[in-house]
């Protein structure tokens, strides 16, 4: 898959990825310009299981996945042509460990213009796939679950934090984390 990545984006241009969690306050590569942008058909969820950053096999957390249907606020990420080659397999390195994604280019709308960005989307018939969560369980994954990179709960207070700051107001994520007190 990532060479097939690699031969859509041809690296004729500049790289684009839609950022929507972790990769807009922790991108761990040089990004040439960030803005504010939508997408639409696609939401932020926090249903995907994660075993590994934000939990064990014995006790899974989760991380945010971007689902299809409604639309998303997040920012896209610029990244300079002559490093977008680099970038990508990095990104590959960091998001498809376990190849749950399901990578795809999408339209982003910014302030800017258009931007066509490359995106780790998740399919609902994923195994990785929460599906809905009764709140004892929020509750439980928020209070326990922790992994490589810290816990579910510290994960989604710090993308809420970051996309307030960048003016973006996720109501769905604020109910959420309400289950965390």
């Amino acid at each position: 898959m990532l060479q097939h990545a690699l031969r859509e984006w041809g690296g004729r241009s500049d790289l684009w990825v839609f950022a929507y969690a972790s990769l807009i306050w922790r991108p761990d590569f040089a990004v040439a310009e960030q803005r504010t942008a939508r997408v639409y058909g696609w939401h932020r969820a926090l249903k995907m299981w994660s075993r590994v950053n934000r939990g064990t096999p014995d006790c899974p957390g989760l991380v945010f996945a971007l689902l299809s249907g409604g639309s998303c606020q997040g920012a896209v990420l610029r990244v300079d042509r002559a490093v977008g080659a680099t970038v990508l397999r990095q990104l590959w390195e960091r998001e498809m460990v376990t190849g749950v994604y399901d990578p795809k280019w999408l339209d982003c709308q910014t302030s800017g213009g258009p931007v066509r960005a490359r995106a780790f989307t998740l399919s609902r018939q994923s195994p990785n796939f929460t599906g809905a969560l009764p709140a004892q369980r929020y509750r439980e994954i928020f209070s326990v679950s922790c992994g490589r990179y810290g816990t579910t709960l510290e994960y989604a207070q710090q993308t809420l934090r970051t996309l307030q700051q960048h003016g973006v107001d996720d109501v769905a994520l604020r109910q959420l984390l309400r289950h965390a007190q």
